[in-house]
């Protein structure tokens, strides 16, 4: 049979009809016929009458079927011959695009030879009810498909949706969506090239070896059609063209990132007689290309497109999952030096470019297989599997060198980087990366303890590693106060330096309790905390619990004019949903917001000028109002009053100290009390812990003092138990 009657879409084998009336019609209309046979466009049968022992009607099926002439304006056509010695009839019919859909061979007893038009107007009414049945049947088989078709483009779109918990694991998310492209759309190969993201998945069908090498000659060709022509490349037909192309069906669609920018391409391969790329299949890829851009923004770091941490930590895990024996795997831990220095002298756009060069170094010369993430500002991490620990520490040796010839030049100098880096391996454990990387991160810091641009292995007995393994246990600690809520707050007086009275003032201080009950100060637990990222946690503690406690007594505090102040971290700055847990909390609290004050350190004010200008501007509509702690520690501090609605300066210890025996440090404290007197603006001196700091402090014009000359910390809850003294003091001075 020929090849054209094969590749005729309509195929009714199988299909439950009931043909009997049919044929009984036809033997009604030609009495004296022998055989009666129904045909699908394939040649099999579909009804045969019963009882017939005559000539074999099968190669007049296969000869009206390998000669199908051109469509006619008519939906029956057909001829009539002599079959092994007695007149045979057969007809075809076509749907409305001409295409055939059955055979009807009619075989009639020897000396019945009547002419085909005649046997055609004989039987014509009733081939015309059954090609209607038919094609009616065809249509139905046909939707039937088309939407079991589409049923399962939507459950694979589902299945691909990101808040469905039964989607694939983020640790291969990308080769999951690639593999389901090759599964469901039955091609021989799929393909994702993302360049700058350092991703290039190649899959096949389940059991079959991708064949990576087509890929290897196509992906440039794939990646200049996606980025000059920004549309898809449909392949259905290979024809003659300048580039040599693979004798394969090729659809190939661009991936974007979120600005339009086409970033890479999704490709897929079908053998040369598969079927055809549709429409359909078109807009189905189109939709996972942009499943693959929304992964593509979860799982790497915008700026230097390495993987976050979250992606990089899944992706490794799938990797030691994945494996069915034991190998021995390290961790790098870096750190960029002096990152902060660069961003307060040359500008945060300066640092950012930095690290984009760093980020750049170990996406390029890590070893392949390597996974490199950004899992904090300058903080970097790098998977090397199957690697001994001495040769990642070549590895780290040579990043480190590569890093040292980054620079960036300007008018007034070059700006230039290095990098610290810890070195551990993988201990055969249930958390195993998150013990590697606490043992890297403990040997980057005694790297920086050594002075910085140096590899070190992390090794148990080494004293800077095992100080910083104490940082390490403090914050077990932290995690397990917050558990166990084993916090206490503390209020400190801010008292008037004049000789005016003022409403009472208090700053709220943090303790942890020990284990033991002890009462632990801040210099105990809080660098730690922030050099492992706990200051959110710790400040969402601090907030909800100060709100709650102070919203007890807020009638009181209103009558007296009771106000503090709560301290707010840098890191928290950085969070949106800070800012709204914030918001929410002040409003439902139910304290004026008037008397909520909160502090915000100048360093981590600069830092995040944006951010905090808009905590600041949010929560003064409410009410509320800020001081900047620690001012004059940061030298473009000025140059940011007049951006940011503070209300107070508090004037950095350090200053308050000197002030008694050092005539300039006199002078910039007097400086910045006038500064703020014409802003609008109180001071308050900090760590005024004698009654000559506290005199001293009111001739230089400052307005209020905090130190143990004024008041020492005392818990809150002994503040408030006086609510009724204080409300009696303001009544008496009403």
């Amino acid at each position: 049979m020929a090849s054209n009657a094969l590749e005729l879409p309509l195929h009714l084998t199988g299909m439950k009809l009931n043909l009997d009336p049919y044929g009984h019609l036809l033997r009604m209309l030609m009495p004296r016929a022998l055989g009666i046979g129904f045909y699908d466009a394939r040649g099999a049968p579909l009804w045969v009458a019963d009882g017939y022992d005559g000539p074999d009607p099968l190669p007049l099926v296969q000869a009206a079927l390998t000669r199908v002439p051109p469509a006619t304006t008519g939906r029956i056509d057909g001829f009539g011959q002599d079959h092994e010695g007695a007149p045979a009839y057969v007809f075809r019919l076509r749907n409305n695009a001409g295409d055939v859909i059955a055979i009807v061979a009619l075989l009639t007893r020897d000396g019945e030879d009547r002419p085909y038009s005649f046997v055609l107007s004989l039987v014509q009414p009733a081939l015309e009810c059954l090609q209607r049945e038919l094609e009616t049947r065809t249509n139905v088989d046909e939707l039937t498909r088309d939407l079991e078709s589409r049923d399962a483009d939507l459950e694979l779109l589902m299945r691909m949706a990101p808040d469905d918990p039964d989607s694939p694991q983020q640790g291969d998310e990308l080769g999951v969506l690639v593999q389901t492209c090759v599964d469901h759309l039955g091609c021989l190969l799929g393909a994702l090239v993302v360049p700058e993201r350092n991703v290039a998945i190649c899959k096949a069908p389940a059991g079959q070896k991708p064949r990576v090498e087509l890929l290897t000659k196509l992906h440039r060709h794939l990646l200049n059609w996606a980025n000059l022509q920004r549309r898809n490349l449909v392949i259905n037909k290979i024809k003659a063209r300048p580039v040599e192309l693979p004798p394969f069906k090729i659809l190939s669609t661009p991936v974007r990132h979120a600005s339009g920018r086409v970033i890479g391409f999704l490709a897929l391969f079908r053998e040369q007689d598969g079927p055809s790329f549709e429409p359909r299949t078109e807009r189905l890829v189109e939709l996972l290309s942009r499943k693959s851009t929304a992964i593509l923004q979860a799982n790497f770091d915008t700026m230097t497109a390495l993987l976050t941490r979250a992606a990089f930590e899944s992706q490794v895990r799938a990797v030691i999952d994945a494996r069915h024996e034991t190998a021995l795997d390290c961790v790098l831990y870096i750190d960029a030096d002096r990152m902060h220095v660069v961003n307060d002298n040359f500008g945060m756009h300066i640092g950012d470019e930095l690290i984009g060069k760093i980020a750049e170094v170990l996406r390029k010369k890590a070893r392949p297989g390597a996974l490199a993430a950004r899992i904090a500002g300058d903080r970097f991490a790098v998977y090397l599997p199957d690697c001994k620990l001495e040769f990642a520490q070549q590895i780290g040796d040579m990043l480190r060198r590569q890093c040292a010839e980054l620079t960036h030049t300007r008018v007034d100098g070059t700006v230039q980087v290095s990098i610290s880096i810890g070195v551990a391996e993988l201990p055969e454990s249930k958390n195993s990366l998150a013990h590697g990387m606490a043992n890297a991160e403990l040997a980057c810091k005694a790297a920086k303890d050594r002075g910085r641009d140096r590899v070190e292995i992390f090794q148990d007995a080494d004293q800077s590693i095992m100080r910083r393994h104490t940082d390490v246990l403090v914050v077990q600690r932290l995690h397990e106060a917050l558990e166990a809520d084993r916090f206490v707050l503390y209020a400190q007086p801010v008292l008037s330096l004049g000789p005016d009275r003022v409403d009472p003032r208090f700053e709220l201080l943090l303790r942890m309790v020990s284990e033991t009950g002890e009462i632990l100060p801040p210099e105990k637990f809080l660098s730690a905390a922030e050099r492992y990222q706990m200051l959110p946690a710790i400040d969402n503690w601090v907030i909800k619990n100060a709100l709650t406690i102070l919203g007890a007594h807020a009638d009181k505090l209103r009558a007296c004019g009771m106000r503090f102040s709560i301290n707010i971290s840098g890191a928290s700055i950085a969070s949106e949903e800070f800012l709204e847990f914030l918001e929410s909390s002040v409003k439902g609290c139910g304290l004026p917001p008037e008397i909520l004050c909160f502090e915000l350190t100048e360093t981590s004010a600069i830092s995040n000028l944006t951010r905090a200008d808009r905590l600041m501007q949010r929560l003064r509509v409410l009410g509320c109002s800020f001081a900047l702690d620690d001012f004059g520690t940061g030298l473009s501090s000025l140059a940011y009053l007049k951006a940011l609605p503070v209300s107070i300066l508090k004037i950095d210890g350090s200053f308050v100290r000197d002030a008694g025996t050092n005539q300039r440090t006199e002078s910039m404290v007097r400086a910045i009390a006038q500064l703020a007197h014409t802003m609008g603006m109180e001071t308050v001196a900090e760590f005024v812990e004698t009654d000559e700091l506290r005199i001293r402090m009111a001739s230089l014009g400052v307005d209020f003092g905090q130190g143990f000359a004024m008041g020492r910390p005392t818990p809150l809850s002994e503040v408030l138990a006086d609510l009724d003294l204080y409300g009696e003091l303001a009544a008496q001075e009403g």
